[in-house]
């Protein structure tokens, strides 16, 4: 699993209510990874609405509307407006389906958007009408996450402001790891983190609270949490660019296993599963990096109701 990387919240009035639009139809197929990158995110017809106030779109592989204020973020910028970001699901991913989709090592790099259209709805659309000033670091996220069946309409996607390592991270693996277990539906999942991120896991019984953010990165920590191990290792210190880093997380077999990669401007995750001997393993390609700026990969491993966190980091040579 690789992904090609270069550079990947809160304010704002909120009286008229703002605007949602995407593509008609059923959307586009198609993959960041291969073929023709989409010229930038599609707009059309309003945004179908579904049960529990959920937009529903299938649109794998590239962002779909447009956003318009104002829109008011909470707790900090870590909950987006519910206005603006009611969230979104696709309709391609089922309680049938799970085990071919979300409950399968890669699938959401098959149905990511690619960078160039991330940032420009980030930067054009999400922080203008969020009233975000240039220049603060936020991480651009889906509200119901791609692990969860979420799409990647504006109605699912905001500048969120989260500590590092995002704890909003360990809950999407934790609820992933239950809907795949059998322990809770994925309507209902999809639905709780949509309402709440930070409460979700109470409201479906599976935790009493969100996982604390591990302590500051190094070149390769371990962090242990509710029973679970977690150690991460990179397979270079200093990458050229153009090369692949592989980043090797060691943990309970078949956990759920997140790395976010926080380069300077723009950050990226990939998700894969522990093999039996507890090891998993992501490649980032470094395209096009910043020389000399230490890129810090956060990883959350989740099994069941047990999560744990950890780190890894490495500096590009250019």
């Amino acid at each position: 699993m690789v992904l090609a990387l270069a550079g990947c919240a809160s304010g704002g009035a909120g009286s008229p209510a703002p605007a949602l639009t995407a593509a008609g139809g059923a959307g586009a197929s198609g993959s960041p990874a291969s073929g023709p990158t989409p010229p930038g995110p599609s707009a059309g017809q309003p945004l179908p609405a579904g049960a529990g106030g959920l937009v529903v779109l299938h649109d794998p592989g590239q962002v779909t509307g447009t956003l318009t204020g104002p829109c008011q973020a909470g707790g900090g910028g870590q909950l987006p407006d519910p206005r603006c970001t009611p969230g979104g699901i696709d309709p391609g991913v089922t309680q049938a389906d799970i085990h071919s989709t979300i409950c399968t090592s890669g699938y959401t790099a098959t149905i990511r958007p690619p960078e160039s259209q991330t940032e420009a709805f980030k930067f054009d659309e999400a922080y203008p009408a969020y009233g975000i000033a240039s220049g603060t670091a936020t991480e651009l996220d889906h509200l119901v996450p791609l692990e969860l069946g979420g799409d990647n309409s504006a109605a699912n996607l905001w500048p969120e402001i989260p500590p590092s390592p995002n704890p909003k991270d360990a809950v999407e693996n934790a609820l992933n790891a239950a809907v795949c277990a059998g322990r809770v539906t994925l309507a209902s999942a999809q639905q709780a983190i949509a309402h709440d991120w930070q409460t979700a896991e109470t409201r479906l019984g599976l935790s009493t609270a969100v996982a604390a953010p591990a302590p500051a990165p190094g070149p390769a920590k371990a962090a242990t949490s509710s029973g679970l191990s977690c150690s991460a290792s990179v397979s270079t210190s200093s990458p050229a660019d153009y090369s692949t880093v592989e980043v090797t997380v060691r943990t309970a077999a078949a956990a759920t296993v997140t790395t976010v990669a926080h380069y300077k401007t723009t950050s990226h995750q990939l998700t894969a599963v522990a093999d039996a001997s507890g090891v998993a393993t992501v490649g980032y390609y470094i395209s096009g990096a910043t020389p000399g700026f230490t890129v810090v990969v956060d990883v959350s491993a989740a099994e069941g109701s047990q999560s744990a966190s950890c780190s890894t980091a490495f500096t590009p040579t250019g």
